[in-house]
């Protein structure tokens, strides 16, 4: 069975992450289906709101949260939807890992960083960040048996 990964970044704040997001995704897809793809892609993610009331989005991007085996949020830019699907997502009982690129002038909320069903993981290069999905993902490689879908692995850096 494959497994269903929630990938979650910021939308409209992170235009100048969307070539992150698209390499995020695509390296995702080596390991399961990224249910939210339309993230890495701003002119699709952006006719969503063209062909969709606000509350089908909203009830879509729940059923997608609920039909996940785990989420990886990118939280380096601050973003309220993405903070949102972080706490659905630990309601859920979802394994969450967030991936942070510390920068100048911006610095990961103290409410992530302490939760401890999330986790945090900082990286300076793609090759660094790739290493904390693989090791999050290979951890969880039966994510998709709900009876082995818990928050096993609750540390944090940083």
């Amino acid at each position: 069975m494959t497994m269903n990964i929630y990938f979650a970044g910021s939308i409209r704040g992170g235009l100048a992450d969307r070539e992150l997001y698209q390499k995020l995704i695509r390296f995702l897809q080596q390991y399961g289906k990224v249910l939210t793809e339309h993230v890495g892609d701003m002119e699709r993610s952006l006719k969503r709101e063209d062909v969709q009331t606000i509350q089908d989005i909203y009830t879509e991007d729940m059923r997608w949260l609920e039909e996940s085996d785990l989420v990886v949020a990118e939280v380096s830019t601050p973003s309220l939807g993405v903070g949102y699907e972080i706490a659905c997502a630990e309601k859920f009982g979802k394994p969450v890992l967030c991936l942070y690129h510390p920068g100048e002038g911006r610095s990961l909320s103290l409410m992530l960083r302490g939760n401890p069903h999330v986790t945090v993981r900082e990286y300076q290069a793609f090759e660094e960040l790739k290493g904390h999905v693989t090791e999050f993902l290979k951890a969880r490689k039966n994510a998709h048996d709900p009876s082995l879908s818990t928050h096993s692995d609750r540390s944090r850096s940083g």
